[in-house]
């Protein structure tokens, strides 16, 4: 009801539960798959978000104070604990949510793609820096200041300074948006790192699956892969496509990350491959473990994926209780095993304890 306040996430996974309903009784030790995780590499990327949670001066609405306890705990141990100590960190301060949600996973990577920081005839698409009028999220009660994405392309931002860099492929650029992020190679030596940095306000629409709707795609070939190959073949259609996806992205560089880091997540801490997960706030707050359980995976091995991840990283895409995206790392063969992930799964949240 307007009015009302918001609904914080912690309270989403935990008001429907009384504290004496008995699911509250399961353990982490009792999940299928718990003691044949990696906890030393879980661990390794929760200490990431507690060095962020304990430097903000102000959580942010997507975080949440009660993690600031196991998030102090994980400082005080060695940066690299034994695997018992790792495991038991996560037994001693967390328990799981109350209910699990299932839904949909996909996978997301880091592009690293050739540019110029100069326009010529082969590199003469823009790569955008923010413009005034960009937001963070999408606006949902007044018209979008931005231009949409086909304006953009036609010139409505040009000849105001805010090109970072060109590429030579708009199907190229596209992935780029849908990565939020990428590894630029100037082929001169030099590099630069971009991460997002705004959004034109219009709505996301996946033009993956309005090629599968229109008979452009087979539903078992308009993963990544498949898509970027019909773009590259049917460049008029394929622009007209990428056109009905209005959101258009904003990027900035990044310059201090060292180059063997993932990506910069919504978060503020660099991404970890196979361990950091981009959620919908609304439903899982940022720096929050999740155990993750699904069918094999691309690029995960051949056994079930049973993996305790951190939620680092949130994505237009990226909407209700049961969706998520993984981070499959950066470069060519990440993103051959990110654009084939497309499977259900299931996200139980850890909670802190004193939220329990």
């Amino acid at each position: 009801m307007a009015g009302d306040a918001p609904t914080s996430p912690i309270t989403t996974l935990t008001s429907s539960v009384s504290d004496a309903d008995e699911r509250w009784s399961l353990s982490l030790e009792s999940l299928p798959g718990w003691h044949e995780d990696d906890h030393r590499a879980a661990f390794r990327v929760f200490r990431k978000s507690a060095e962020r949670l304990l430097a903000e001066d102000t959580l942010s609405p997507d975080s949440f104070p009660d993690l600031k306890a196991p998030a102090a705990a994980a400082l005080r141990l060695p940066v690299e604990p034994s695997s018992a100590e790792a495991c038991r960190f996560f037994e001693t301060y967390f328990v799981p949510a109350p209910a699990t949600s299932e839904g949909l996973l996909t996978g997301y990577y880091e592009p690293v793609i050739e540019a110029r920081r100069e326009p010529s005839e082969a590199f003469s698409v823009p790569i955008y820096g923010p413009p005034e009028e960009a937001v963070q999220t999408e606006i949902t009660d007044q018209p979008p200041l931005c231009p949409n994405r086909a304006a953009i392309e036609a010139g409505a931002l040009a000849d105001r300074g805010l090109e970072l860099a060109y590429v030579a492929d708009p199907v190229d650029l596209f992935f780029i948006h849908v990565q939020g992020s990428a590894r630029l190679s100037f082929g001169d030596g030099r590099h630069m790192r971009i991460g997002f940095a705004g959004k034109s306000g219009h709505a996301y629409t996946s033009i993956g699956r309005l090629a599968v709707e229109r008979g452009y795609l087979e539903k078992a070939e308009a993963g990544k892969a498949g898509l970027e190959h019909w773009l590259k073949a049917h460049r008029e259609a394929g622009r007209r496509l990428m056109a009905e996806n209005r959101s258009f992205i904003f990027f900035k560089e990044v310059v201090d990350l060292a180059s063997e880091a993932g990506p910069l997540g919504a978060a503020g801490v660099p991404l970890s491959a196979g361990r950091s997960l981009a959620v919908d706030p609304a439903f899982s707050p940022l720096h929050l473990p999740v155990f993750v359980t699904a069918p094999p995976l691309p690029g995960f091995g051949p056994g079930a994926f049973r993996r305790l991840m951190v939620a680092q990283d949130v994505g237009s895409a990226i909407k209700g209780a049961g969706r998520a995206d993984i981070f499959a790392g950066s470069g060519e063969d990440a993103g051959a095993a990110a654009g084939e992930i497309r499977h259900r799964g299931v996200l139980l949240p850890l909670l802190p304890k004193a939220c329990a």
